[in-house]
């Protein structure tokens, strides 16, 4: 593709300045992802009027990005389920093959059929295994912490203190929204209308424990406000 202009007596190539401007030329359009035979091409037209080879490859270059986004998307739902499910790693793969039978036009549907218009942007600050923001991440931690801590009850410290946290955090995003978050509460215990409006499905022994768990802690919180109140 890169032919010297001359050579010397002794054999060694010789190339001109347009010989070099020809390389970084090959360079270039290399480094934009052009096979060899496209390039070649391309430096034939006389006039440099790569138009439509340089629109061709910005189409071929934004659909591989999507489908390296699509790619991300499903390796950190992938890695966040395998930390949601702990030794049970297996059952991640089995409950994202399950979520993603629900398109995305399925999900908005039935989003816009169970909430208000208002409750729907609210569900734009509900934790998400397809992102590694530091808050979807404590929430991700938090849930695998409460499933590690299963055996131990509901009156146990470290259920307490997860599902301590686990208030703070939802008062954090959904303060004054009760009517909200009695609702969530109620569709994420059915798994299909929680797998419909697209969460990452969650074994009921795992709810009932923070079920419980919240009871418990509203027991004590009150118990501790009526203490107060007779100081």
């Amino acid at each position: 593709m890169l032919k010297p202009s001359a050579k010397t007596p002794g054999g060694h190539r010789i190339y001109s300045n347009d010989d070099l401007m020809r390389m970084k030329h090959i360079q270039f359009l290399k480094q934009m992802g052009f096979s060899l035979q496209e390039i070649d091409e391309m430096l034939a037209i006389q006039d440099r009027n790569w138009s439509a080879s340089l629109n061709n490859q910005l189409a071929y270059v934004l659909e591989e990005q999507e489908k390296l986004k699509l790619m991300e998307k499903y390796l950190r739902e992938l890695i966040h389920g395998m930390a949601f499910e702990g030794k049970a790693r297996g059952a991640a793969v089995h409950k994202l093959i399950q979520l993603s039978g629900h398109s995305q036009e399925t999900k908005k549907k039935y989003r816009e059929l169970l909430f208000k218009e208002h409750e729907q942007k609210l569900l734009s600050r509900l934790p998400n295994v397809s992102n590694d923001d530091p808050d979807s991440l404590e929430w991700i931690a938090l849930i695998a912490q409460l499933k590690q801590n299963m055996d131990a009850g509901p009156n146990a410290p470290q259920v307490q203190r997860i599902t301590r946290r686990i208030l703070e955090k939802t008062d954090e995003s959904f303060s004054g929204e009760d009517e909200f978050l009695d609702k969530l509460w109620a569709i994420r215990k059915c798994p299909e209308q929680s797998a419909q409006i697209g969460l990452y499905p969650l074994e009921p022994a795992l709810l009932e424990l923070f079920e419980q768990a919240y009871e418990i802690y509203l027991s004590r919180q009150r118990g501790q406000s009526e203490q107060k109140e007779h100081f």
